[in-house]
């Protein structure tokens, strides 16, 4: 991970599509297994599913859950958890222009406890993204 990006923390509903749908090809089998854990500035344990664009660093916040409920909940995900075919292909011609790589769950365990702006509640960081 680039030191000098922005870090945000933010909820997945709370993202842009357009982000939404590069974290779907990032994890086309499900997003639970990838989340990882930190305190956050309050000392609580929190979960998220790491993700890196080229311009910012993402923790999505979700549980295990919420991140079950979600790719249940989605149309692009088939009734085994799985991107579907027609929803990755998409995807992949839509973005086949941005190199996006999301760090790796140990990378991003290890700046989970870095000064991440949290948009709990004001999304004021992360609402201007063109990512």
């Amino acid at each position: 991970m680039n030191p000098s990006k922005p870090r945000v923390i933010k909820d997945y509903d709370k993202l842009d599509p357009e982000i939404q749908e590069k974290i779907k090809l990032e994890y086309p089998s499900g997003f639970s297994e990838n989340l990882i854990y930190f305190n956050n500035k309050d000392g609580k344990r929190v979960s998220a599913l790491p993700f890196e664009t080229d311009d910012k660093y993402y923790l999505v916040r979700m549980t295990i859950f919420e991140a079950e409920k979600i790719i249940e909940e989605d149309d692009d995900y088939d009734s085994t958890g799985s991107l579907k075919d027609s929803a990755k292909e998409e995807y992949e011609s839509k973005y086949a222009d941005d190199e996006f790589l999301a760090a790796d769950a140990e990378e991003a365990e290890e700046v989970a406890d870095d000064n991440f702006d949290d948009d709990e509640d004001s999304d004021e960081d992360a609402d201007d993204d063109e990512d």
